[in-house]
C-alpha cells in the first residue's frame, strides 16, 4: 500500500466535499445537526485555508484544512474517509501540521471540535493538545478548544 500527501488544487473540491461530508455523517447522527465542515463551502475555503489531501493507492483517504493566523496554526478540520479509519491517516496529517506550523515559524496550535466527539477530544489529548477553554455555541453545541504548544 503506498500513501501520499499532496497540496489540493482547485481541482480536488469536490472530492473535499465528498471526503468530509462521508467522514462527518456519523457525528450528525450523534448530535442531530450537521457539523460546521459539513456547512462550509470549499469552493471558498480553498481560496482561504491550505488543504492537505492524504492519498492511499491512489484513493482520497484524508485530509488537513489549516490557516496560518499571525499567532498559531489553527486546525479547521481533520477529515478520515469511514473505510480508512485507523490507520494512523488523522495522526499523520496532525504531524504535519506542527511541521507546516514550524516552517512558517509558529510555535503554537489550535483546534476545536464538538464536546461530544470523544473518541476526537481523546486523540487531541494523547497527541499534547491541552483543553483551552469550552464555548457554547447559539444552536447548543459546546465546542472544546485546544492548544498545543511545540516550542
Amino acid at each position: 500500500m503506498s500513501d501520499l500527501i499532496r497540496r489540493a488544487t482547485d481541482d480536488d473540491v469536490a472530492a473535499i466535499t465528498d471526503l468530509t461530508m462521508r467522514a462527518y455523517a456519523k457525528w450528525e447522527a450523534l448530535i442531530g445537526y450537521a457539523p460546521l465542515p459539513m456547512l462550509a463551502d470549499y469552493a471558498v475555503a480553498i481560496t482561504q485555508h491550505r488543504f492537505d489531501l492524504l492519498e492511499s493507492d491512489g484513493v482520497l483517504a484524508a485530509l488537513i484544512e489549516t490557516e496560518l493566523r499571525d499567532d498559531d496554526l489553527l486546525i479547521v478540520n481533520v477529515a478520515v474517509s469511514p473505510d480508512a479509519q485507523k490507520r494512523g491517516h488523522g495522526r499523520r496529517l496532525l504531524a504535519l501540521a506542527e511541521q507546516l506550523a514550524r516552517a512558517a515559524g509558529r510555535d503554537t496550535l489550535r483546534l476545536y471540535t464538538n464536546e461530544r466527539f470523544d473518541e476526537n477530544v481523546r486523540l487531541y489529548a494523547s497527541l499534547g493538545y491541552a483543553r483551552e477553554r469550552l464555548e457554547t455555541r447559539a444552536n447548543g453545541a459546546r465546542v472544546v478548544h485546544m492548544v498545543k504548544g511545540i516550542g
